[in-house]
């Protein structure tokens, strides 16, 4: 049997200032993960009394670091974090919420019509399952997905040219990100660092691992895969079909 909840706490003020005039769906959205989110076992019962400081304020903050306008694609999106919060605080993303699980898609396409998150997206499937298949993003976010090296090798693939990956961290990231340095190389990357976001808002500010991307977003693997898609997908023009 599934645990029983705990009671989800009252929003703290400064949700008000982070989502603004989204501020009463990120209390539904609240209300979701604590209901239905733990009784179909997306989220566990002992965080109840901590989503709003754990969950939805240290992903929102992430709109910190995310420029304006651009696409999104949120990779292992599980119950939509990063990227519900995310769409909550930033009305002017595109956003894709990617997913594996069939359990998981299904909660997160019900809580983007009841929220009328007209700026999401939801995808099933793999990320690396996905290159070529899926339109390259601008930014692909993550948290506690999987160790950097790896995640890494899931997200930059789905970036356009010179795009970056904000990852959420915590006090490893240092770490993770000198043991994923060659991998991050073999990928295409060309800059990275870790920056905080929510500097006043939450306590302590989310660490976002940064990682940027130059022409050859994945690496050459990801380029030939990339390559592979467009054929398979290339309409066959009828004067080719017999030549010799």
């Amino acid at each position: 049997m599934t645990e029983a909840a705990a009671e989800l706490p009252p929003a703290p003020e400064q949700a008000r200032e982070i989502f603004g005039d989204r501020f009463a769906d990120a209390v539904r959205y609240a209300e979701l993960l604590a209901d239905a989110g733990v009784r179909r076992g997306l989220i566990g019962p002992r965080e109840v009394p901590r989503l709003w400081e754990r969950h939805l304020l240290n992903c929102a903050v992430l709109s910190d670091v995310v420029p304006d306008g651009v696409s999104v694609c949120d990779v292992g999106s599980g119950a939509g974090l990063p990227g519900i919060p995310l769409a909550l605080a930033r009305g002017d993303l595109r956003i894709t919420l990617l997913e594996p699980l069939l359990r998981r898609t299904t909660f997160l396409e019900e809580v983007v019509s009841l929220l009328g998150l007209d700026n999401v997206e939801v995808v099933r499937g793999r990320a690396e399952e996905m290159i070529g298949h899926l339109p390259q993003v601008d930014v692909v976010t993550a948290r506690a997905v999987a160790p950097l090296d790896r995640l890494a090798g899931w997200g930059l693939p789905l970036l356009r040219p010179h795009g970056e990956m904000l990852a959420l961290k915590g006090d490893t990231a240092e770490e993770e990100l000198k043991a994923a340095r060659a991998a991050l190389d073999r990928l295409g990357a060309v800059d990275t660092g870790v920056v905080l976001a929510g500097s006043g808002l939450v306590d302590p500010p989310s660490t976002v691992v940064r990682v940027l991307v130059g022409e050859s977003p994945g690496g050459v693997r990801a380029a030939t895969r990339r390559a592979k898609a467009a054929r398979a997908n290339r309409p066959v023009r009828s004067g080719n079909r017999h030549r010799r």
